[in-house]
This record gives structure tokens, C-alpha cells and sequence, in this order.
């Protein structure tokens, strides 16, 4: 399907979400807290920002899904400047309401089941693969959920390579139920996604086409 040239106020906002990414990696990057940690933890970032400025003419994403993934990205960039389980905002979280983890890392599984299923929507809707609704959010949904077992099959390679280093890579904080814990909020933020906003989406995948 063509791609009509961006609007003029796309560039713009396109470039302000980029920068925002590259200032938070900046900072992030200057004294994290373990610096193998946060290249783990932000290398997603640095390899989808340079995809998304290499086809933002070519396959221009509706604006919705790029500020998704601006937001996403800041999820992980935090995540990697402080590692998961010491991020100051999970800490208020869990000393407010009595919880026994920093439960930040939850976020950014909510954030991996969003995001993915958004994406994996608008992809497939592009290029017209799926017809029913209802067969493409379960698609996406399950297109999210791979990601994350990815994800997890990722991590638990990396604490067989690493050993004690992968801890803060982990971020498992002692929970022997980690694994499905952060699956399961993969599941409901994919889910979230197609219920709250695939509206939204139709409409701006309309407007990108015109």
C-alpha cells in the first residue's frame, strides 16, 4: 500500500520524539548504575531507533505507534540507567503500598505486550494479511506473547552465559515466578491494547492513507 509524503507537522514530531529518545540515552548512559546491564536493557532502543529513522519516508507509522514506542523506549532506558529493581519510582510504588518486590519491571512487561500488539496490528492491517477483528487482535495478541517468550528464552541465555553478572539483567529480586509473572503482564497489556484502542488506530490508519 503507498505511503503519502508526512504532513508538516509529522517531521517535527518526529524529530522531538527522537531527540527525547537520544537525550534519555544520553543521560541514562553517563553513570548507570552497571553499565553491562543498561546496554542490555536499552539494546531494543538502539536497534529500532535507527530502523525507524531509516524507513519513517518509506513506511511511515501512524503517529500513534510512534509515540507508543517513544514511550516504551523511556520505559527501558530507565530501566537500564537504575536496573529494574532499584528504578526510584518502583521503589515509591512498593514502599506505598506495602509490596514485597519493586514492581517496575512489570511496567515494562505491560509495555511489551502493548507496544508489540499495536505494532503487529498495524502491520498486519497494512498489508491487508487479516480481514476479521476479531482474528486479527487475537493475532496480535499472540504476536506479543512470542515476543515476550522470546524475551524470557533471551534472559535465561544470558544467565547461562553470565552467571551472577545477569542478576540485575534479571531482575527477578528473589521471585521464583518471574518468568510467568512477566508473561502474564505481557498478556494483559496486549490485551489492553486491542480492547481500549484499536478505535483509535482504525482512525489513524485511515488518515495515514489518504
Amino acid at each position: 500500500m503507498h505511503n503519502p509524503a508526512p504532513s508538516s507537522q509529522t517531521p517535527g514530531l518526529l524529530w522531538l520524539l527522537a531527540a527525547i529518545v537520544v537525550l534519555a540515552l544520553c543521560v541514562s548512559g553517563y553513570a548507570p548504575y552497571d553499565r553491562g546491564t543498561w546496554v542490555l536493557e536499552v539494546l531494543p532502543v538502539l536497534i529500532v531507533l535507527p530502523l525507524l529513522a531509516w524507513t519513517r519516508h518509506s513506511y511511515r507509522l501512524t503517529t500513534m505507534l510512534y509515540v507508543l514506542i517513544t514511550a516504551h523506549a523511556l520505559v527501558l532506558i530507565l530501566g537500564g540507567a537504575y536496573t529494574y529493581a532499584r528504578v526510584p519510582l518502583g521503589d515509591w510504588v512498593q514502599q506505598t503500598f506495602e509490596l514485597s518486590r519493586n514492581p517496575y519491571d512489570k511496567l515494562g512487561h505491560f509495555m511489551q505486550g502493548f507496544v508489540p500488539a499495536l505494532a503487529a496490528r498495524e502491520i498486519l492491517l497494512r498489508g491487508r494479511y487479516v480481514h476479521g477483528r476479531r482474528m486479527l487482535a487475537f493475532l496480535c495478541v499472540c504476536i506479543a506473547m512470542a515476543i515476550s517468550a522470546v524475551y524470557e528464552l533471551i534472559e535465561w541465555w544470558t544467565a547461562l552465559g553470565f552467571g551472577d553478572g545477569a542478576v540485575d539483567f534479571l531482575g527477578t529480586q528473589g521471585d521464583p515466578w518471574d518468568t510467568q509473572e512477566d508473561m502474564l503482564f505481557a498478556l494483559i497489556g496486549s490485551s489492553t491494547a486491542m480492547l481500549t484502542l484499536a478505535r483509535w488506530h482504525d482512525r489513524q490508519l485511515a488518515a495515514l492513507h489518504r
